[in-house]
């Protein structure tokens, strides 16, 4: 099948969305990241555009990539102004970037309203810009900005302009559906006209899709079976207004639905670490329902849905997530079926009987009435199956806790907690001071554990949420809190529930210990990945 040019725009368009904003080594950091995955063209941004743009194009300039070229981005020359004369232009001939991104006008409406011009200027302006940067020795993709509402108002005026870029010497041309207010049919459309018409000139044709109408992934498909070889979008879809398409599922889909080679097996399994990378980069929750790559993409929740997943993944998966480096989720609920529990203790690699995973159901079912969540606390439900198995290793023996919080008349706030535990036999006192109550017990019961489990001091908390349950009852509710905790490699979760929420949170923060020192799990998290977590 053809192969795929995949352009990503992430550092450019990507961070024109709302909170998007990385440092100019962040944003060198991505485009290895992008360069690993495969990705043919990088573009940077507007190379002087500002202090953080000259930076990162200096940094990139004495980088060396193993796969991705990078691509500096600018417009067509001024109205009334030679291309040799452009200030701008002359910017992109002066960068060390071999490609050039440069974006003209399509669209009469633009035409008339922004940049008050003719047509013939306009067509001046695309064949003349491209020619000087050609001349100069660049590689040139020429984005047609508004191309399909052009092509929709005068056909015959965009492939001009089209022809114009091409002729001058653009390796590629890109229709933009700039506003994403089209649909795949009117795309395919376009796309199948415009390859047709500039067939003679052995350009490449590309496409550049946004998500307002919520198909910018299908409109690139759409594209791509219409001729376009060029793919252009942005990592997880980050962009302006919705944002643009997704290549986080226009890859898969290109590659595992319809045959195109786009990037190598190897590279495709790194899909799912790439995109969480991004997000955790730009401090953004990954979104759990993502095609493909997310938490969610690939879990399976209703007994029935398990037990076919079990007996043949095909009946409940469109694919096998490992091609994506993504995973399969088996949910534990109320709907659990013998099945779910038995694979998730295997996959702990614990032992248990049929008899222990119909306990498992029935204390899951009791406990979710109460208000339990295992679904988001893995770490509390694993702890659940070792106990029904007899592979629960006890932490220690609880005598009592207490918290005290005292506000000041200086309105400083400060909390202390005790705790006597017992562990091995021996009587334990001790307290802790901490921001708020969960930090104060957190930090008394390790001063009590550090010294017999040493690998609970690469532990900490990174997620902190409260539910209450039964709003009507106000202040008296039952209250659920899930505690996250890593150890800077695995990532789990934990659970309590209470009237009281600081009970609750006692019962998740010793789960979340517990989990954490049960057999086997008592290593240190590898450097790179410690490295990796403070870096980011």
């Amino acid at each position: 099948m053809t192969a795929i040019q995949l352009y990503d725009t992430t550092l450019r368009d990507g961070m024109q969305g709302e909170g998007m904003s990385l440092s100019a080594e962040e944003k060198l950091r991505v485009a290895h990241r992008l360069d690993a995955l495969g990705v043919e063209l990088i573009e940077a941004g507007f190379p002087s555009s500002n202090p953080k743009e000259l930076e990162l194009f200096e940094l990139l300039s004495r980088e060396t990539f193993a796969h991705a070229q990078i691509a500096a981005f600018g417009m067509t020359r001024r109205r009334d102004a030679r291309a040799e004369d452009d200030a701008a232009l002359r910017v992109l001939v002066d960068s060390f970037a071999p490609v050039c991104t440069i974006v003209g006008k399509t669209w009469s409406l633009h035409l008339e309203k922004v940049v008050k011009v003719d047509r013939d200027e306009n067509l001046r302006m695309i064949e003349e810009s491209v020619a000087f940067l050609v001349a100069e020795g660049k590689r040139v993709v020429y984005d047609a900005e508004h191309c399909f509402d052009g092509w929709h108002a005068d056909r015959d005026y965009a492939l001009r302009c089209l022809r114009a870029a091409a002729e001058a010497g653009a390796e590629t041309v890109v229709p933009c559906d700039t506003n994403g207010a089209h649909l795949p049919g009117q795309i395919a459309t376009a796309v199948a006209d415009i390859t047709a018409h500039l067939a003679d000139t052995g350009v490449r044709i590309g496409i550049h899709c946004h998500d307002d109408a919520g198909v910018g992934v299908a409109n690139s498909l759409a594209a791509v079976e219409a001729g376009a070889t060029h793919v252009q979008g942005t990592m997880n879809g980050y962009g302006e207004r919705c944002g643009n398409a997704n290549l986080v599922s226009i890859v898969p889909n290109l590659q595992l639905k319809l045959g195109h080679d786009c990037i190598a097996p190897a590279q495709l399994a790194t899909l799912t670490e790439t995109a969480h990378y991004l997000d955790e980069l730009l401090n953004r929750t990954p979104n759990a329902d993502q095609p493909y790559i997310g938490k969610n993409a690939f879990a399976h929740k209703g007994g029935m849905h398990v037990a076919g997943v079990m007996a043949d993944a095909t009946t409940f998966e469109h694919m096998d997530p490992a091609l994506v480096g993504n995973r399969r989720e088996l949910l534990i609920s109320e709907l659990s079926g013998k099945g779910t529990v038995a694979a998730r203790a295997e996959e702990a690699g614990i032992a248990l009987d049929d008899a222990a995973a119909r306990r498992v159901i029935e204390r899951v079912k009791e406990l979710e009435h109460r208000g339990y969540h295992y679904e988001a606390a893995d770490g509390s439900f694993e702890l659940l199956l070792r106990k029904e198995s007899g592979e629960y290793e006890q932490l220690f023996t609880l005598e009592s806790w207490r918290v005290i919080v005292e506000q000041r008349a200086d309105g400083k706030v400060e909390t202390e907690a005790t705790i006597k535990i017992w562990v091995d036999g021996e009587r334990y006192v001790r307290t802790g001071e901490g921001n708020g109550p969960v930090h104060a017990l957190d930090n008394a019961l390790r001063a009590v554990l550090s010294d017999t489990h040493p690998h609970l001091d690469d532990t900490g908390l990174v997620n902190f949420k409260v539910r209450i349950l039964d709003e009507t009852k106000g202040t008296e509710a039952v209250t659920r809190v899930l505690l996250d905790a890593s150890d800077g490699h695995d990532v789990w979760g934990s659970i309590g529930v209470s009237e009281n929420v600081i009970a609750a949170s006692w019962d998740a923060l010793v789960d979340s210990l517990e989990y954490a020192t049960q057999a086997g799990r008592e290593t240190a998290a590898p450097a790179d990945a410690a490295t990796e977590r403070a870096s980011s």
